[in-house]
């Protein structure tokens, strides 16, 4: 007898642009994973609470409810949700981790692809979340006694 197969990583995509969409799922369904598609915030967020999700990827800019709304909707539900934002204005725009609330922010471009895929290895790999280096509290200092 066979030991029961794992169920493949559960992918949820948000962005509003269908070509983007289409492409990223593919490549997504290609490494086997399962993914389910949203085409705005509202809609990702309806989705993220009904189903278990293992990473979201999301777009930035969409109508309603942006990518940094829909992470920081997702952070108060999950906050060891595994996010990863996707802009074209990353640069522009100074998109980081660290004030986006995404585990990963990835510039759309030529390499997009092997970025996203890499970046969803990796945090499929991870056990926790890890807090963005703005919530990382200083380390205590030892006050000197003067004798």
């Amino acid at each position: 007898m066979k030991p029961p197969v794992p169920p493949h990583p559960n992918i949820l995509l948000v962005d509003d642009n269908s070509d983007g969409l289409l492409a990223r799922r593919s490549v997504l369904e290609e490494l086997g994973y399962a993914v389910s598609v949203a085409r705005n915030g509202d809609e990702g967020l309806k989705l993220f609470q009904s189903a278990s999700f293992d990473v979201v990827v999301t777009g930035y800019r969409m109508p309603n409810v942006n990518g940094a709304e829909l992470i920081r909707r997702i952070r108060k539900l999950n906050p060891n949700a595994r996010i990863i934002l996707l802009s074209g204005f990353v640069d522009p725009l100074g998109l980081t981790e660290e004030n986006t609330g995404a585990d990963v922010v990835i510039a759309k471009s030529a390499n997009e692809p092997a970025h996203l895929t890499r970046s969803v290895k990796r945090l499929l790999n991870r056990a926790t979340r890890k807090p963005p280096a703005s919530q990382k509290r200083a380390p205590a200092r030892a006050k000197a006694s003067i004798g």
